[in-house]
């Protein structure tokens, strides 16, 4: 079974083209991962432009239309009975009634052990902590006290983390059912409307290049062009942005009609060029081959033009403020090519054209395509590329920078999203929404046809959002610092997929639309496939759908029937704004026959869109708290998921591959550890919110609810670790350990804990489709950011809470600082100095000085039991080996790192053993400098103490 969620058959439509495709619409299935252009090692192909090697081989079923993986080492075993919470399929069914997904469930075999597992643990646990508490150290009772409080804090963390995971399902996306459903045999398409949001802030340090691929990729997508709108937010409001996106829809006149025609996969240009995988091999068409040459030629000419802009904009605007004759000191403007003045940021900043301060801007790039197909131009000597059975619409490309003036706030990327909302909903208000950030492009082109099927399918009116996982390239191969984070997408976001569904995580999410204006859905049932029976308890009557009848225009006016939860000021002034309301639902009794017909981009239109743009259109109205995304954090991905979750609203979890999309992450420690401090003290600014979980509603699945407060709390585990990381080691100088006499019990309390914790680790990498590879270097980073980032971030949002400070973040940068010709990893090992390194290079120090000490003693005859401090040493140098990657980081070169960091720490080890040996008041009375050791234990300042280290 595949990670990405498959069930280990191919997707059939790969093979099609997209919709109008041309001359090639019935692909070969030479090839075994079912795309026509793929080197024929097809799953190789697209694994290398993924970075992602999960992947040996791809089968191909008997039934079209799956998305899955088959892997040796990562795979996720799944009972196929008949019996599959409802959705198994009876052949004699008609197509309309047939599902468009199918739910799998674990297998037994590896779900019962794993949940029996998880009690026997926590049974094991609780007598553990008893005898601690019962055998109290008298001679250190702050520290057994302290340790006490550490041990029942990871407990606790451990349950909140383990208990989400006991119903872990897989749901797969059925194709060949959706389109015999939806698309019609003239080439049309009966699916909903969709708008794709992409947004970006800096276009210097989230490179345009790769906002232009996500463009391309998502105009390329397999979806109804005329059902799909793209829309670009730019926070900076940079003419370079805008110049940026104008040229990738020059390209995309190229670019789309090629994808169609042979059926390119992936459609993101710069990753499809740069497969590792002969892209000839299995694909002999004379055809294909000058295409694709002619294609990477315009690519090439194209990147040119993207690299030139910044220089070219420049050069523009001297000319023309040049040639008006301005003087020293007045403003220099920014020109467009077309001779006007831009309106937004200039590259000399002036008062109303800086960052933070300028008017709002929306840009029609690519006009609303027609409603019937239109086919290419056949090759001539001008154009070698023969499009004359290709449909060659476009869909439409919309550029959106809402204003900015002194004294607002803004808001970030939650005030971005929500103006993109109001702005998508004047021009084209598609029922569902696909967020994307601008380094995220569509890798998998039925990605979107996969995700509306978990919004179409059988009591899917329930859903508000389904979550795709974050894949990544560009990560080292041994993804050193976790960026893949698979343990938390194919594991907890999976199995949270069996309650209430998975949180919203911030990019590759797709919305109903609704969901962001307030309402509720029109039944609730909080059990899902686990406790199915716990519905009824939290069944909410006195919510109904409402009537058709009511759904009126004057009823909207009102705002107090049809499809207004909350009064009509609570959403703007804009009337046209409001007016799209009611035909934002799907289905909905306002919209027209064919609503892609109705979307109208005039003059009157994008002006309306600029108004609910303003900076000052959301004061006094309810955005940012009960209606968009939610403001108030820098995570406001997951608390405006959690509101529609205590509505009663459900998620599902798509996992497909070749994974939807892939994105860019920061492989360099510096931007790693600010990326993660973002998200931990945005999760502890909910918790100390009116969003904390412990009060939301009841409608709130109970593990939900568990899921939410381990997601708001787990920056805390700082606070014990840093005790746990650094107290065992100094205890080998002081002479108090956390354990004064252990039994034979507390070993064997200790021995279930620990190897349950281990087994469970192997079962859950099994049902998740992960390696144990994975889940270990996830464990290495658990401990690098709790030593660091978790820190900072608690005491952050206490000084926020106490005093009342707002938090500043810099955007990560996902602009490479090494030279990425020569090592494409070379901005893992660029050092960037960060005052969130000092605790980890403390802690790592303490270690090694605290074993050299205990070796020393030993050494010198201080401590003749040197076994009974074994456990101590060994967990010393766990601490250590956990500690590994951030030491690599810090000291290392690519390729010498390992051997560097182990000199370092031999060193160090070394000169403090010999520091400790030869410097009598250091080690006191004791030794062979000092005096005896006593038969039972060391002389240490006039007291005897059994040696006995914490394992």
């Amino acid at each position: 079974m595949a990670p990405g969620g498959g069930d280990g058959r191919r997707n059939g439509e790969g093979q099609q083209q997209a919709s109008g495709g041309g001359n090639n619409a019935k692909a070969k299935h030479g090839c075994v991962c079912g795309f026509p252009v793929c080197a024929c090692a097809g799953a190789a192909a697209v694994a290398s432009a993924a970075s992602s090697a999960d992947m040996d081989r791809v089968a191909v079923a008997a039934t079209e239309g799956q998305i899955g993986a088959v892997n040796d080492e990562s795979w996720i075993a799944v009972d196929l009975s008949d019996d599959l919470s409802g959705d198994g399929v009876d052949p004699g069914v008609a197509i309309e009634d047939r599902p468009v997904f199918r739910t799998e469930k674990i297998k037994g075999i590896l779900l019962h052990p794993y949940r029996v597992l998880i009690f026997v643990r926590l049974i094991a646990f609780t007598l553990f902590v008893i005898w601690r508490i019962s055998h109290r150290n008298p001679d250190a009772l702050w520290l057994w006290v302290t340790s006490i409080a550490g041990e029942f804090w990871f407990g606790f963390s451990w349950l909140l983390d383990q208990l989400p995971k006991l119903n872990p399902i897989n749901r797969v996306p059925d194709l060949a059912v959706l389109r015999q459903r939806f698309d019609r045999a003239d080439g049309t398409s009966r699916l909903p409307g969709l708008d794709i949001f992409v947004t970006t802030a800096d276009p210097f340090k989230e490179p345009i290049l790769s906002t232009a691929n996500s463009i391309l990729s998502i105009l390329a997508a397999d979806y109804p062009v005329e059902r799909n709108t793209c829309y670009l937010s730019d926070d900076s409001g940079m003419l370079l942005t805008y110049e940026a996106i104008a040229e990738a829809a020059k390209f995309a006149t190229v670019w789309v009609p090629f994808c169609r025609k042979h059926g390119i996969e992936p459609r993101g240009p710069e990753s499809y060029f740069e497969l590792k995988s002969h892209p000839y091999m299995g694909r002999s068409q004379e055809d294909f081959v000058n295409d694709r040459r002619r294609v990477r030629k315009e690519y090439d000419e194209f990147k040119a033009r993207i690299n030139g802009l910044e220089h070219d904009i420049k050069q523009r605007s001297d000319a023309y403020n040049a040639a008006r004759g301005l003087k020293d000191g007045e403003p220099r403007a920014t020109w467009m090519a077309d001779g006007n003045q831009w309106e937004g940021t200039w590259v000399e900043p002036s008062e109303n054209h800086r960052k933070g301060d300028h008017a709002g801007i929306v840009y029609v790039v690519l006009n609303h395509p027609s409603h019937s197909r239109q086919l290419g131009p056949p090759a001539s000597a001008d154009n070698p590329l023969d499009f004359s059975m290709v449909d060659v619409r476009l869909p439409m490309l919309v550029y959106v920078s809402r204003e900015k003036r002194p004294g607002f706030n803004h808001e970030k990327k939650a005030g971005a999203m929500n103006a993109l909302t109001r702005c998508s909903a004047v021009i084209s208000n598609s029922p569902f929404i696909l967020n994307l950030d601008c380094d995220h492009y569509i890798n998998n082109s039925q990605a979107l046809r996969a995700g509306i099927c978990f919004m179409l399918g059988r009591d899917s009116d329930t859903v508000a959002f389904v979550q795709f996982p974050q894949r990544f390239e560009g990560v080292d191969p041994t993804d050193l610092y976790a960026n893949h984070n698979r343990i938390f997408f194919d594991g907890t976001l999976r199995a949270l997929d069996g309650m209430q569904g998975p949180i919203y995580v911030g990019t590759g999410c797709m919305f109903r639309r609704i969901t962001l204006y307030g309402f509720d859905p029109p039944r609730i049932n909080v059990g899902g496939p686990c406790f199915p029976s716990l519905g009824g308890m939290f069944a909410k009557t006195k919510y109904e759908k409402p009537g058709l009848e009511l759904t009126t225009k004057a009823a909207v006016a009102k705002g107090k029937h049809g499809f207004l939860p909350l009064p009509k000021k609570s959403y703007g002034k804009s009337d046209a704004f409001v007016d799209t309301i009611p035909r934002a639902s799907h289905p909905s009794p306002f919209a027209d026959a064919d609503e892609a017909a109705a979307i109208v981009a005039d003059e009157a239109t994008v002006t309306e869109a600029v108004a609910v743009c303003t900076a000052a259109y959301e004061k006094k109205t309810g955005w940012g708290s009960d209606i968009g995304w939610v403001y108030g954090t820098v995570t406001e991905d997951v608390v405006t998921g959690y509101r529609m979750h205590i509505k009663g609203w459900r998620s599902r979890y798509c996992s497909i591959y070749p994974h939807a999309f892939i994105g860019t992450a920061p492989i360099n420690l510096t931007e790693r550890l600010y990326q993660v401090l973002r998200w931990s003290t945005g999760s502890l600014e909910i918790f100390f919110s009116r969003n904390n979980p412990l009060f939301g509603s009841t409608f709130l699945h109970p593990l939900q609810r568990v899921a939410y407060i381990n997601i708001t709390t787990y920056p805390f585990t700082a606070l014990f670790l840093i005790f746990y990381t650094t107290v065992p080691a100094l205890s080998f100088v002081t002479g108090h350990f956390i354990v004064q006499r252990p039994t034979t019990m507390f070993y064997v309390y200790l021995a279930i804990v620990l190897g349950t914790l281990l087994i469970l680790a192997v079962l859950e990498v099994k049902w998740a489709g992960v390696t144990v590879f994975e889940w270990f270097r996830n464990g290495q980073f658990w401990m690098t950011a709790s030593c660091s980032a978790y820190l900072a971030a608690v005491c952050q949002v206490l000084v926020k809470v106490v005093f009342r400070r707002d938090i500043s973040f810099k955007l990560t940068s996902k602009q490479p600082a090494g030279d990425e010709k020569k090592d494409p990893y070379a901005d893992l090992y660029v050092v960037r100095w960060t005052w969130l390194m000092v605790t980890p290079i403390i802690i790592i120090l303490v270690n090694i000085i605290g074993s050299a000490v205990a070796f020393a003693k030993v050494l010198d005859g201080e401590w003749t039991h040197w076994l009974k401090v074994a456990g101590g040493v060994f967990f010393n140098f766990w601490v250590l080996f956990h500690l590994y990657p951030f030491a690599k980081g810090l000291l290392g070169k690519h390729g010498k790192t390992p051997v560097v960091v182990l000199v370092w720490w031999a060193f160090t080890f070394v000169i403090t053993a010999v520091l400790y040996i030869n410097i009598p008041h250091i080690h006191g009375p004791g030794g062979k400098h000092g005096g005896a050791i006593g038969k039972h234990g060391a002389a240490h300042h006039g007291k005897r103490y059994e040696l006995y280290g914490w394992p």
